[in-house]
């Protein structure tokens, strides 16, 4: 092994009689390097969208919340209320009613979800923090909409002369025409609006718990959520078990993660398929390298014999040109990944890319990705390697 590396090494420095193959060798080299790099720039671009997409919904998501297991709502008693306070890891908690309803303004309307929370929502979520007009107030008069459905039905805040009105169908069985009103109404004053992404800014109303229960006809103790805050030192799992048990099997419970399963379903995938279009490319630039050996050899096959002669074997020689290729891909991968960390680098320090003109296209350094790329990169280049070096056989070298 040692021989065939330090020949390796001299055949790797050293320039060949023939122009054409330095040239050759060179571009190949070049086109390792570019394929490193950019493989390493798109890895992680996607690792900061999804750091960037995920930051949205983590600012609404609690670090656990119990759901329904079957239904839309369920009942929790006092006693379930204390032995919650009881659980230990758990810094707090906040009870939510949620339903879907008919938002009315001004001959406007839009469906959206009115969701009731109580006085401890702000500890165990971010929301309060997206705000962007107003305040966050939320009383028996006042709530906290969207932006995307303030535009949508042309509300502001503190609009006491034509508040917003939420419409919620009554609960129960029978023909609407029983009734001389089939829904239930109640007005609601915008103290704030919040801004966060698109989807979740068209999606909300917050206002108080008694409020959305008196409006959908639920009783003090129905809640469609529990939002859990947990210690940052606690095991979540244990946490979640001990929830769990206090409810039985009336609940589901979700990590923030599985509140939003299918958007990490979806980044997931999106990476994946990218970093397989950019591997096939990769594959493209690093099997250039067979040829590039392939000329190395025939350039270098006066040299192989005297070395065959001298008492090396055909294991040898063969081993010299995989330990070529190798080396070839390991120094071009290394010098791609520090391209690659220098223009993420400076996109972080600088954002001199832009998505808008006060938002830098968001990008993430993380280690994964710089063992992902080295990983991709020595296989495909040990392979290339390997069948470039399986061509030297004994013929090959006497027959001169």
């Amino acid at each position: 092994m040692n021989f065939s590396l330090y020949i390796a090494k001299r055949y790797l420095r050293s320039k060949s009689s023939q122009n054409a193959v330095n040239v050759i060798n060179f571009i190949t080299f070049l086109v390792i390097v570019i394929g490193s790099a950019a493989l390493f720039v798109v890895l992680s671009g996607f690792a900061g969208l999804k750091t960037f997409s995920l930051s949205f919904s983590n600012t609404f998501d609690p670090d656990l919340k119990a759901l329904p297991a079957a239904g839309k709502f369920f009942a929790i008693s006092a006693a379930q209320e204390e032995d919650l306070k009881a659980v230990a890891g758990v810094a707090s908690f906040s009870k939510e009613l949620e339903e879907k309803v008919i938002l009315t303004h001004r001959e406007k309307s839009h469906i959206a979800y009115i969701k009731g929370i109580d006085s401890n929502y702000n500890l165990v979520t971010g929301v309060d923090s997206t705000i962007i007009y107003g305040d966050w107030t939320i009383n028996e008069l006042q709530g906290v909409a969207g932006i995307g459905i303030s535009r949508i039905l042309g509300i502001t805040v503190n609009e006491f002369r034509h508040p917003l009105q939420i419409l919620a169908p009554k609960p129960g069985k029978g023909s609407f025409s029983q009734e001389s009103k089939p829904y239930n109404e109640t007005a609601l004053v915008l103290s704030g609006i919040y801004g966060v992404e698109e989807g979740l800014d068209k999606k909300y109303v917050f206002t108080g718990l008694p409020l959305a229960r008196q409006l959908l006809e639920k009783d003090s103790n129905q809640i469609s959520g529990i939002n859990f805050k947990l210690d940052a030192s606690t095991d979540p799992v244990q946490v979640r078990d001990a929830i769990q048990k206090i409810f039985g099997n009336k609940i589901t419970i979700r990590n923030r993660q599985e509140q939003h399963g299918s958007l990490h379903r979806m980044l997931n995938t999106e990476n994946l398929v990218t970093y397989l279009v950019f591997t096939l490319v990769l594959i493209i630039a690093v099997f250039n390298l067979v040829g590039a050996l392939f000329m190395m050899i025939l350039d270098k096959r006066q040299n192989l014999k005297t070395l065959y002669d001298s008492g090396a074997t055909i294991k040898d020689l063969r081993r010299v040109f995989l330990l070529q290729g190798v080396l070839l891909t390991v120094i071009g991968g290394f010098i791609g990944v520090l391209i690659g960390s220098l223009l993420i680098g400076s996109q972080l320090a600088f954002g001199w890319l832009k998505i808008t003109p006060s938002l830098a296209y968001p990008v993430a350094f993380q280690f994964m990705n710089v063992l992902i790329v080295f990983a991709t990169i020595l296989v495909l280049g040990l392979t290339a390697s390997k069948i470039a070096s399986s061509i030297i056989n004994k013929k090959l070298i006497t027959t001169i």
